[in-house]
């Protein structure tokens, strides 16, 4: 499948998010939020654009998302929880969600360039699985360059992180995954439910 080269903005609007869940903006507006949905769409059009939402918050194309949708349905539990789960695992989200970019696509572009250890291996694959336990930092190399610099000290950003994460206090370029992260931890709604309905036609 080709990847869609639509603007952030028009993306976001046309499937009904923030661009603050892409991390573009912290701005949000109801102008016209009801805009797209003046007609109201079959059950097929509402299931597929949730679809087409989760794949673009985190950036993942079809075939990979698909191969999501099979693994959460062999693993026990809820086939929803289990595919959100495995999207928030992602190297590439952790990165993001650890403050260490500002963007899933940023932190992608990152860690394609090796500029992280997990447990103190270089890993430059976004969607590489952390696990409870897992150490994630910014390689000693990296560390002098502007990118990750103002990371640190006294004018670094305040980061507000999610539950399952934590930054080491006395070297902020170094952070654990506390726990596999939980259906309570998603920040931006999603219906999972929809997805797992459409896959299972």
């Amino acid at each position: 499948m080709a990847k869609n080269t639509q603007p952030i903005a028009k993306r976001c609007k046309a499937l009904g998010i923030s661009p603050a869940v892409m991390g573009y903006s912290k701005k949000t507006t109801t102008r016209n939020s009801e805009g797209n949905f003046r007609k109201k769409q079959s059950e097929y059009a509402t299931q597929l654009k949730e679809k087409q939402k989760v794949k673009f918050i985190y950036g993942v194309l079809e075939k990979q998302f698909h191969r999501y949708f099979e693994e959460a349905v062999r693993r026990p539990g809820q086939t929803g929880e289990n595919l959100m789960q495995m999207l928030e695992c992602r190297l590439d989200n952790v990165v993001f969600r650890l403050g260490y970019a500002s963007t899933r696509r940023d932190a992608r572009q990152l860690v394609d360039h090796a500029h992280f250890t997990v447990n103190g291996k270089k890993v430059n694959i976004p969607s590489y699985q952390v696990k409870a336990g897992d150490v994630i930092e910014v390689r000693e190399r990296s560390r002098a360059s502007a990118k990750f610099s103002k990371l640190v000290g006294a004018d670094a950003p305040v980061v507000v992180l999610p539950a399952w994460l934590s930054r080491d206090a006395q070297n902020p370029l170094k952070g654990t995954v506390e726990r596999l992260p939980e259906r309570s931890d998603i920040d931006f709604d999603v219906a999972e439910h929809l997805i797992i309905e459409l896959y299972s036609k």
